[in-house]
């Protein structure tokens, strides 16, 4: 990617352009989480970038897909954290949706 192809985040920015009419017509609750399949394969761009695929498209659903597994990940260990430190399971439920609620409503 450079010169005779665009880069990765060029090619990026565009497919999500591309997708512009898609994210406003979706729900408001779900912008957010659109944005966030972007902002997912976003953070990969250097390694999407240094595999440089025929098809950049492979690059950004994988990218986006190591973002979620990441997620998953952080989320795993988190409830084992709870887990072990016996917090009650209604403190947990209600922090956590009061923490995807704030920050939904892109």
């Amino acid at each position: 990617m450079g010169r005779t192809t665009p880069t990765y985040r060029r090619f990026l920015d565009a497919y999500e352009d591309d997708w512009a009419d898609y994210r406003r017509a979706l729900r408001r609750e779900h912008r957010g989480d659109f944005d966030r399949l972007f902002e997912g394969a976003a953070a990969h761009a250097h390694a999407a970038g240094l595999q440089n695929p025929p098809d950049a498209l492979e690059a950004m659903y994988l990218s986006m897909l190591l973002a979620h597994q990441a997620e998953i990940r952080r989320l795993r260990d988190r409830l084992d954290a709870v887990e072990s430190a016996g917090t009650d399971d209604t403190e947990l439920a209600e922090s956590s949706e009061s923490a995807d609620h704030a920050g939904s409503d892109t």
